[in-house]
């Protein structure tokens, strides 16, 4: 296990930002589109196969990080939150020495589910079964009868099963498999070292979350995910929503390693080339989502940021967490962000309908294949990096 409250990083430079709004405002000038050389497509087994999903589950899911909590939702040793990741009950723990852990919820024992909480703040946990007690930092510390009921055996090796933690970008970050089933340390940096110079810069740790919602979307979750990646649909989808405040079919993204940064900008975007350019902020003229793969998306908008963490259970179920975070200094006003987080929740559900549509018809017969416009090349490239993280481990 590892912690890291330091930023990573060097923040997104200035020169990259302006580069970034120069791209969009010559496509748009140009009316031209982010284009890539040619149209992608996915077999639809990819969406609705049950097989294909168990190997997401196994070499994707269960190998790679997950969003597990906020850094306020461990604010102080003892707190501890319940949550289920790739299919495991997690126990996420802040141990009295300040680092974030992350254990299998299952006593050593008889396999007792060991805390049944959402959340609190304890240092230490009871099996409800036989009381076998564990320190919030994963060691055995006491069993009824030990010594007289398993003499031969030592109490060190009943500690919780750890699992790999790392705290960095202002959450905790777990990958739900046991450390020794991964054959060596995962390394945490590396992986977020590609985007998170960018992510760094939003300071995500001085946030607080004003909302925070769970509902369940009977669909893939890559088709959610693709879903937030393109802009394709906007003007159609959201036409009675966020359309009219954003261009048409007008986007770029880039891989960062295995994430990805989508920018959607804004018409008044398009306004900036006759303002000086020092007075140019990309987040007051677009939207910028940075996927971390495999699950968690930071849809950054001009004074607070969304949330959207995904918690696949099947093929084409797919759990939701949404939350709004807002910095610390500009909490108060919690009419305002409800508000806010009510527009979001609009906009994104508009898109989760869309995508039970989708998952409804992969079945049909109508397509044994979806195709991707060559202004959709995010969705190419977010389907290549499942298929090379499934390459790499299988």
């Amino acid at each position: 296990m590892s912690t890291d409250k330091e930023q990573l990083s060097e923040p997104m430079n200035r020169t990259l930002e302006i580069e970034l709004i120069d791209e969009l405002i010559a496509l748009k000038s140009a009316r031209g589109l982010f284009l890539e050389e040619d149209i992608g497509h996915a077999p639809v087994e990819r969406y609705a196969s049950d097989d294909q999903f168990d190997t997401e589950l196994e070499l994707v899911f269960r190998r790679r990080p997950h969003l597990a909590a906020h850094v306020s939702e461990l604010a102080k040793p003892g707190d501890f939150l319940r949550v289920d990741l790739a299919g495991r009950p997690v126990l996420v723990t802040r141990g009295k020495d300040g680092v974030a852990r992350a254990f299998l919820n299952v006593c050593r024992h008889r396999g007792a589910q060991l805390v049944g909480e959402n959340a609190g703040c304890q240092n230490r946990f009871t099996c409800p079964y036989h009381a076998w007690t564990y320190a919030s930092s994963g060691e055995l510390i006491s069993a009824p009868h030990f010594a007289s009921g398993f003499p031969d055996a030592d109490k060190t090796q009943f500690g919780l099963t750890a699992m790999p933690t790392y705290e960095a970008l202002g959450f905790v970050w777990v990958v739900p498999s046991p450390d020794s089933s991964l054959g060596a340390p995962f390394d945490f940096k590396n992986y977020f070292a590609p985007i998170a110079a960018e992510v760094s810069e939003l300071d995500l740790a001085d946030h607080v979350q004003v909302a925070n919602d769970r509902i369940s979307v009977a669909a893939n979750w890559k088709i959610i995910v693709e879903g937030g990646i393109e802009a394709y649909h906007f003007k159609i989808a959201h036409r009675d929503t966020i359309a009219p405040f954003f261009e048409d079919n007008l986007s770029s993204f880039r891989s960062l390693g295995a994430h990805m940064r989508s920018i959607i900008p804004r018409v008044s975007l398009a306004r900036l080339g006759d303002s000086p350019r020092d007075g140019w902020r990309l987040r007051d003229h677009a939207n910028t989502l940075y996927s971390l793969f495999p699950t968690a998306q930071f849809l950054v908008q001009q004074d607070h940021v969304v949330l959207i963490v995904a918690n696949p259970l099947a093929a084409d179920h797919t759990e939701l967490r949404i939350a709004t975070l807002v910095p610390k200094s500009e909490a108060g006003d919690s009419e305002l962000w409800m508000r806010n987080h009510a527009i979001t929740r609009t906009t994104l559900d508009e898109d989760f309908a869309l995508g039970e549509s989708i998952q409804r018809g992969l079945t049909s017969g109508a397509n044994a294949k979806l195709t991707f416009g060559r202004f959709e090349g995010a969705l190419t490239a977010f389907n290549q990096s499942v298929a090379d993280t499934i390459a790499a481990v299988s």
